[in-house]
């Protein structure tokens, strides 16, 4: 257990590493450390992540859309190796200056775009291609409710619980108690909404959906922190139907493998470039 006695200093200074797994890449400033050119393939869709759950709401949607037949929605998935700190190049940073994956550049237009943070990369790919984003008021509203409820709630689950249950150096009851009723209070706002509805919109099939899933419902399917039987997950059927799902939707199988190096052999495709590179192993 750490001192009890601890005693915030007046002013705070980073003098040793606080650590942990991450302690490595961890900092107080921003910026790149050092320079480095991103590499581009040849689709007008540029992605540079990793297969954690943040990255792979993108690869679902891509994946998801080219499943759809939208050939423009072709991509190069480019592996971004944050526990070796390539998010801090300065190719990457020029993307995203908050260095965190995963980051997006488009190509089709005549002045490329980049776009960074997981959920506007959501929506500025489902509006592009008219899909997975309903047109009318009351739907499209609905649809940005859950997905910013979900950018709003994840660093509670993953910076928070995830961090105090799987990643701190010690094991501490405060912030894991405090961490551990969020996220249940969490899991149940989406099974009371999910006991009434198919998915979080509605009945629609929506980047909402696609922004939860590798969050909360991996997590209840015991594929994050290893914490289904800690959180009891059980109790919470409607997610569990959700999640288990969408689990099989063939593109959601395709999506979660891409930028993934961890795990079994036939789940891996640290970069893919073509629709191939996701055949069976």
């Amino acid at each position: 257990m750490s001192d009890a006695r601890y005693v915030p200093p007046k002013v705070w200074q980073h003098l040793a590493p606080s650590g942990g797994e991450f302690a490595s890449i961890n900092r107080p400033v921003a910026g790149p450390t050092h320079d480095r050119e991103l590499p581009v393939g040849k689709h007008p869709l540029q992605l540079y992540s990793l297969g954690t759950p943040n990255g792979v709401k993108v690869t679902v949607l891509l994946e998801e859309l080219l499943a759809l037949g939208h050939a423009d929605a072709e991509y190069d998935a480019w592996l971004i190796r944050i526990m070796e700190g390539d998010q801090f190049s300065s190719g990457f940073v020029g993307i995203n200056p908050n260095s965190k994956i995963p980051a997006l550049v488009d190509y089709s237009q005549e002045t490329p775009i980049r776009v960074f943070e997981s959920g506007s990369i959501l929506l500025y790919l489902a509006e592009k291609f008219g899909r997975f984003l309903p047109t009318d008021l009351a739907g499209r509203t609905e649809t940005l409710n859950w997905l910013f409820w979900q950018m709003g709630s994840a660093p509670y689950l993953g910076g928070g619980f995830g961090h105090f249950y799987a990643y701190a150096p010690e094991k501490l009851e405060y912030p894991i108690d405090r961490f551990t009723m969020e996220t249940k209070r969490q899991l149940d706002v989406l099974n009371r909404r999910l006991a009434d509805h198919h998915f979080l919109a509605g009945d629609a099939y929506t980047i909402a959906d696609m922004a939860v899933w590798p969050w909360y419902g991996q997590l209840v399917r015991g594929n994050l922190y290893s914490a289904a039987e800690f959180l009891s997950a059980h109790e919470y059927t409607h997610v569990l139907r959700w999640a288990e799902e969408i689990a099989e939707r063939p593109a959601v199988k395709r999506g979660r493998r891409v930028n993934r190096t961890w795990g079994e052999l036939e789940e891996q495709c640290p970069e893919r470039h073509q629709a191939s590179d996701l055949d069976p192993v």
